[in-house]
């Protein structure tokens, strides 16, 4: 199985956004993580939907935007129209989820739900059959560099057994690097975001290259 990398770029240097995504583009990236967070639902602040829309033309790898605001559901056609390929909502920030959904899939995008760490995975069980991504939250979100939860690893196999075949990435997000990498696909996942990981070198191929090969 091939693992998708999807790199943060709440953790790259924002005075050079494009170029950035660029390099991890250039680097052998699978997708282009974009963590919104809205000062609200999370206790921090980043990117609108000008941001996006601004480095789109910058490289041409999915934009997976994870929507950590609330509410979601009023802006879903504005991050759509920015240039978001995935979108994902939390369940714990949308009182209508099957509606926002159905909302995504309208505007001609990929969906997927995230859950933060307390969580159950039964959230997602009447809207499974919607969904092309499930995000397991790995650390309280809010902020990058924190460290991976453990107690995330069996709710990560139950949901790929709840999911069967259905042709869903399962993505988990917070503290994955070269040492938590392999226990987090063991478990069931084939799609991982990583910040500081990827970030904290010059040379960004050689950081996605160490988390793969950590596998």
């Amino acid at each position: 199985m091939t693992v998708k990398i999807a790199p943060s770029i709440l953790s790259a240097d924002f005075a050079r956004l494009g170029e950035e995504v660029k390099a991890i583009d250039e680097a052998g990236c699978d997708y282009i993580h974009i963590d919104v967070m809205d000062g609200h639902f999370v206790p921090n602040l980043t990117f609108g939907p000008p941001i996006i829309k601004c480095i789109r033309s910058w490289t041409d790898k999915p934009f997976d935007v994870h929507l950590m605001i609330d509410p979601a559901q009023v802006y879903l056609e504005e991050y759509a129209a920015a240039g978001a390929d995935i979108i994902t909502v939390h369940a714990e920030a949308d009182k209508h989820l099957d509606r926002s959904l159905q909302v995504i899939k309208g505007l001609g995008k990929k969906c997927g739900v995230s859950l933060n760490p307390s969580t159950p995975e039964s959230a997602l069980e009447y809207v499974i059959d919607q969904l092309d991504m499930v995000l397991v939250m790995s650390v309280n979100p809010g902020f990058g560099g924190q460290s991976f939860l453990t107690s995330q690893l069996d709710k990560i196999s139950r949901i790929k057994a709840m999911a069967g075949d259905r042709p869903i990435d399962l993505m988990v997000d917070g503290g994955v690097n070269s040492g938590t990498i392999k226990s987090v696909v063991d478990a069931g996942a084939n799609a991982v975001v990583a910040g500081s990981a990827v970030f904290k070198g010059d040379d960004y191929k050689a950081t996605i290259g160490a988390l793969r090969n950590a596998l």
